[in-house]
C-alpha cells in the first residue's frame, strides 16, 4: 500500500495564527492545511482574491499546500441552500461564488459542502422540495467552481445533523441529476459510519469506481479524531489504495481529545503508523 499525504483541516489549531497553524502542521508532517473560511475572517466575503493569494504564500512558506475549503456557510450568518425565500437563495450562491474564487486563488482544488444547519428542511416544506432546491444550487455551484478551476464536492452527513442528503447513493443521484463535471460528492468517515449499512470498505468499493467521489475526510463516528475510536482505518486505506484514490485525504475531528495540536499530533502518528506497516 503507498504511503499517504494528509491535510489537517485548519480549525482544529484554532486560535493559533494561520501562520502558527502551518508551522505546527508542518511540524508533524501535514502535506497541507483544507481551510475553514470562517477561520480566517468573522465574515469570509471580505476576504479579498488578493488576501487569498497571501495565505497560499504563507502556507508555501512553510512547505505546505491550502488542499481546499470546508465548513463553508457557517459564516456568515442567514445563508441557506434550502430556504425558499429568493433573496436568501440568491445571497447563498454568490457567497459560494465568492469562496471558488478565494480557493482558486488559494491554490485548493476542492470545496467541501457539509454546513448542515444551512440545508434544513423547513417549516411547511416537503424533503422533495428541499431536495429540489439544494438540486439547483448545486448546479448554480458546479458552474461556479467550474469557472475557477476548482472541484465542488457534496459533503453526505448523517441523520443526527440534517435530515437532507445523508448517504454516499443520495449525493450521488444529485451529482448525476445535475451531470456537471465541477460537481462531485465525497466521503466523510465518521458520517459515513453512522448513516450507510455496510462497512466503510465496502462502501468504497462500491462507490468510487463510479468516479462521482473527489475528496476524503478521515475521522472516527464519535468525532474524535482517527485511532481515538473503534473504527478501524487500515481497511479503509488499504480500499482507497486497491481503487487507486488520488485525491486529498484529509483529518477532520471534531471533538478535540486531549486539546486540537495533540489531537493533529495523534492522528497523523496513528494514520501513518497504519500506511507504513501495511
Amino acid at each position: 500500500m503507498r504511503a499517504y499525504s494528509f491535510s489537517l483541516c485548519n480549525e482544529v489549531l484554532q486560535p493559533l495564527s494561520f501562520e502558527a497553524q502551518c508551522q505546527y502542521a508542518a511540524s508533524l508532517g501535514y502535506v497541507g492545511l483544507e481551510v475553514a473560511p470562517f477561520t480566517l475572517r468573522e465574515d469570509p466575503h471580505s476576504i479579498t482574491v488578493d488576501e487569498a493569494k497571501n495565505f497560499r504564500q504563507i502556507a508555501h512558506s512553510h512547505g505546505l499546500q491550502i488542499t481546499g475549503l470546508h465548513w463553508l456557510l457557517v459564516k456568515p450568518e442567514g445563508l441557506s441552500i434550502t430556504s425558499k425565500d429568493a433573496r436568501i437563495q440568491q445571497n447563498t450562491h454568490a457567497f459560494i461564488h465568492h469562496l471558488c474564487a478565494l480557493c482558486s486563488a488559494m491554490g485548493g482544488k476542492y470545496l467541501v459542502h457539509g454546513s448542515p444547519k444551512q440545508r434544513l428542511i423547513e417549516s411547511g416544506q416537503t424533503h422533495s422540495e428541499a431536495l429540489a432546491l439544494a438540486t439547483h444550487f448545486f448546479a448554480l455551484a458546479a458552474q461556479s467552481a467550474h469557472q475557477f478551476g476548482v472541484t465542488y464536492c457534496i459533503e453526505p452527513l448523517s441523520a443526527d445533523q440534517t435530515p437532507l442528503i445523508n448517504t454516499l447513493a443520495q449525493a450521488i443521484d444529485i451529482v448525476e441529476t445535475v451531470n456537471h463535471p465541477a460537481l462531485k460528492t465525497m466521503l466523510d468517515t465518521s458520517s459515513a459510519g453512522l448513516a450507510e449499512t455496510t462497512s466503510i470498505a465496502d462502501v468504497i468499493d462500491q462507490f468510487f469506481p463510479s468516479g462521482h467521489i473527489a475528496h476524503v475526510q478521515l475521522n472516527d463516528p464519535n468525532r474524535r479524531g482517527p485511532g481515538q475510536g473503534d473504527m478501524k482505518f487500515g481497511s479503509i486505506l488499504r480500499a482507497l489504495d486497491r481503487n487507486d484514490y488520488q485525491g486529498a485525504i484529509a483529518i477532520e475531528p471534531f471533538d478535540y481529545q486531549p486539546d486540537g495540536q495533540a489531537c493533529a499530533a495523534h492522528s497523523i502518528g496513528y494514520l501513518k503508523g497504519l500506511s507504513e506497516s501495511q
